[in-house]
C-alpha cells in the first residue's frame, strides 16, 4: 500500500498484477490499481482532473492527463472518501505509476494533490 497526504487529503494506492488479462509472450502486462481520497481537512473539495506519468521497465514515459477519474468528478465533504479501481497495460514486466489530481474547493480555488509512485511489478521481472 502506498499513501500520501496533501493539504488534509490522503490518498492511498495498492497495485495489482492481472495475470489473466496479461500476455507476457507478447509483451503485455496488465496491472489495476485501487485509490482511495479521503478528505481529512475541514473544507469540502471536487476532483476535477487526473495527470498521471507511467514509466515502464525500459524508461519510456507516457502521461495521460483527463477529466475525472473513471468518470467521475467526486465531491468530498471533510470526513468523505471516495474509492474505485482503474488499470494500466505496460509492455514491459514492471513499471512506475505517479500523478497528481488538480482539486477545486467550494470558494473555487484550485490546488494539486499528489497521488504517491507506486510500483507496478509482474512475477515475469526478472530484475526482481
Amino acid at each position: 500500500m502506498y499513501e500520501k497526504t496533501t493539504r488534509n487529503i490522503l490518498v492511498t494506492v495498492q497495485p495489482f498484477y492481472l495475470e489473466e488479462q496479461s500476455a507476457p509472450e507478447e509483451d503485455r502486462f496488465v496491472w489495476a490499481y485501487r485509490v482511495n481520497i479521503a478528505n481529512r481537512g475541514g473544507e469540502t473539495v471536487q476532483l476535477l482532473r487526473r495527470h498521471w506519468r507511467i514509466t515502464d521497465r525500459l524508461g519510456r514515459l507516457q502521461e495521460v492527463e483527463g477529466p475525472g477519474v473513471v468518470g467521475e468528478q467526486p465531491v468530498l465533504k471533510p470526513g468523505e472518501s471516495f474509492e474505485y479501481t482503474s488499470g494500466c497495460p505496460l509492455p514491459t514486466p514492471s513499471g512506475i505509476m505517479v500523478g497528481t489530481y488538480q482539486m477545486t474547493t467550494t470558494g473555487g480555488e484550485h490546488f494539486d494533490i499528489d497521488v504517491p509512485a507506486f510500483s507496478l511489478d509482474s512475477p515475469y521481472d526478472k530484475a526482481n
